[in-house]
């Protein structure tokens, strides 16, 4: 997806809400578990619920990866429900891939061309050449790591380096291997008074920032830092909208979920 078609999206909705796709089986509704493909017939009936107030959906594969052949099967095939019945929706999977460079090049086949995602999340540790592969994809995205929403953050991400926080060195030097068509961040929300100092250093890139509500961040702060010209965000919220009801009405209170969350953003989205 063109970078231009993004904010397209965000400009008719005024909404940068991004929806995480982490279905947990034992927090599925239990009419659900009779079905064939229960993972598979929840996510569906959430992008049904959730997709006029999102302008994104972010399955992470770790919550597919943990039930096998059966859960990739399932990815694949809400995967392909997105891009079949919502293609204007930004597409992102949450992998957090980052190895060597032909490896990587593996990687991004895997969700660039086989699955057809338009994003992919990255892992930086291991330099340029571990990142580079996801750049070469026209009209894909690589969502690099920069500061995450977990408090494991001190232990290396907030380093001082020579007067610098290393998660600002390292999103700084990631900038230059790529452009603001081709590359995001991810910022955690519990960092949101951090936001501003990363938007003076990167005024023209995507954020990708998850941690709003469950986890503690708040969605007006993150706006309030973390807004460019053209937005410039996309704001995940998993839990507090797929599970805000196990009951048999699981998909019509996360459409309110959705719907509420989009309204506050559209207080602040004013393009």
């Amino acid at each position: 997806m063109l970078k231009e078609e993004l904010i397209a999206q965000i400009k008719l909705k005024r909404s940068c809400l991004c929806v995480g796709l982490d279905p947990d089986i034992d927090k599925l509704p239990k009419h659900l578990l009779e079905e064939e493909d229960p993972i598979y017939e929840f996510n569906c009936a959430i992008i049904d619920a959730t997709a006029p107030y999102c302008v994104g959906f972010k399955p992470n594969t770790a919550f597919y990866e943990a039930y096998g052949l059966s859960g990739i099967t399932s990815l694949e095939k809400t995967i392909k429900y997105i891009k079949t019945n919502y293609p204007s929706h930004f597409l992102i999977a949450d992998a957090k891939r980052g190895d060597i460079g032909n490896t990587s090049r593996m990687y991004a086949q895997a969700f660039f061309n086989r699955l057809e995602c338009d994003a992919i999340t990255v892992a930086p540790y291991m330099g340029e050449d571990s990142v580079k592969p996801f750049l070469q994809f026209e009209n894909k995205w690589a969502i690099v790591l920069g500061l995450t929403s977990n408090e494991g953050t001190k232990d290396v991400q907030q380093l001082q380096v020579n007067g610098e926080a290393l998660y600002l060195n390292v999103m700084k030097r990631v900038a230059q291997w790529g452009t603001p068509s081709n590359l995001m961040f991810v910022v955690g929300a519990t960092k949101a008074k951090m936001l501003q100092h990363i938007r003076e250093a990167l005024p023209d890139h995507f954020l990708l920032v998850p941690g709003v509500g469950t986890q503690g961040g708040s969605l007006k702060e993150v706006l309030e830092n973390g807004m460019n010209k053209e937005v410039g965000l996309l704001i995940n919220l998993s839990r507090q909208i797929i599970f805000a009801s196990s009951g048999e009405d699981f998909a019509e209170q996360a459409a309110q979920q959705a719907q509420l969350i989009s309204h506050q953003m559209q207080t602040f989205i004013t393009l």
